[in-house]
């Protein structure tokens, strides 16, 4: 009987030889085989051999017990796969959420964050959207994000420098990363060159104090939102519908139109172009860096209206928050209410980041939820 591979994630059984759960995407090492589980277990062997059960995951609807064919045993809830849902949080002010939405089968947005444990001084936001109709995109852009984490991590800028040099260097830094992204991205490919293989958008933001540069291939964007003055879209899309609006067509209609989705640059085996652009910004008070999906900014694309609806759903403060789209009693924010900051003092309030993300994918599932979506958040300074 051939070895079997069980995910460390999730402990579902893999084939043979593979890398990624096909479960929940998380990445399998193929040289650490494991033996089936015996009818019995040998009383002499050492604890550690003894493979223990998880215990059974709660339903997130009703809190019920899910049974092993997936579905809550009191309500009939499908569970949730840790691929449709998950949370990271680096350090209290750097947090992010990725989740499925509603209307598709599978989440093939991605994101791998880092941070240092004292707020604003260095945070590493990576955000990937696999292309849906690329082959094994949800595998792709995991594989993505976290090989770019793995190359931003392992580089520090020593000493001060002047601005420009630190630009420069963190650009240099950014190329790598995609690199390695892209290489990640060709390896998960599966389909031949001509059957759609593999492919993922790719946004980065390095945030080094009062430095932030991004760099992007795709539609993936990164904003600048301060607590007082205007907020800032750092990435121009590779899309038709940017370009359709450097050629003076409205943002609305062309982020409305048929093709509005068709980017113009993406990492994969067939790539025109997997170099990133990049910006950067030097950050004067406090604020927030946030990067996302698609499946966010669809329904918030201008960066002040983004910024409204950032202060909306900070002031709604949830203290606890379930998955988006699958527990009652989510605290959603209305979606045409702007508060005023004077008249509503909660307006100005300022969320745990990993809150505000859940609250930010909520009101984005609110909307339709008609694509993943996935939000990353560093606060910089203090309310």
């Amino acid at each position: 009987m051939d070895d079997v591979v069980t995910c460390p994630a999730c402990h579902s059984e893999t084939a043979p030889g593979a890398r990624f759960c096909e479960a929940c995407g998380h990445e399998v090492d193929p040289g650490m085989p494991v033996s089936p589980v015996p009818d019995t277990v040998d009383t002499a062997s050492p604890l550690d051999s003894v493979r223990v059960a998880p215990p059974a995951p709660a339903c997130a609807a009703c809190g019920g017990v899910v049974a092993e064919d997936g579905y809550c045993q009191t309500c009939g809830t499908p569970a949730v796969k840790p691929r449709d849902h998950f949370r990271e949080q680096p350090a209290p002010w750097v947090a992010g959420v990725c989740d499925r939405g509603i209307r598709h089968h599978r989440n093939e947005d991605a994101m791998a964050l880092a941070a240092d444990a004292v707020p604003a001084s260095r945070a590493l936001l990576v955000v990937c959207d696999g292309v849906s109709s690329s082959t094994d995109s949800d595998r792709a852009s995991l594989a993505a994000a976290r090989a770019s984490r793995e190359v931003l991590t392992g580089f520090r800028p020593r000493g001060a420098g002047t601005v420009a040099a630190r630009v420069a260097a963190t650009a240099g830094l950014l190329e790598s990363a995609a690199a390695a992204a892209n290489a990640a991205v060709v390896e998960t490919t599966t389909a031949p060159r001509g059957e759609n293989p593999a492919a993922c958008t790719w946004v980065a933001a390095v945030l080094d104090a009062e430095l932030l540069v991004v760099g992007w291939v795709g539609d993936s964007r990164a904003y600048w939102l301060p607590d007082a003055g205007a907020a800032t879209a750092l990435t121009v899309d590779d899309s038709w519908a940017a370009e359709q609006i450097a050629r003076g067509v409205p943002r609305r209609d062309a982020e409305e139109g048929p093709q509005a989705h068709a980017i113009t640059r993406w990492l994969g085996v067939d790539a025109p172009d997997p170099t990133p652009r990049h910006a950067s910004r030097e950050l004067e008070g406090p604020g927030w860096v946030l990067v996302c999906s698609d499946g966010l900014w669809n329904y918030c694309s201008e960066a002040e209206d983004l910024a409204a609806l950032v202060r909306r759903c900070a002031a709604v403060r949830s203290p606890s928050l379930a998955p988006a789209g699958t527990a009652p009693g989510v605290t959603t924010p209305e979606p045409d209410r702007v508060p005023d900051p004077v008249a509503d003092p909660g307006a100005n309030a300022v969320a745990d980041p990993l809150s505000l993300a859940e609250e930010l994918v909520a009101w984005a599932n609110a909307q339709g939820g008609h694509d993943n979506i996935t939000v990353a958040l560093a606060r910089v300074g203090s309310p």
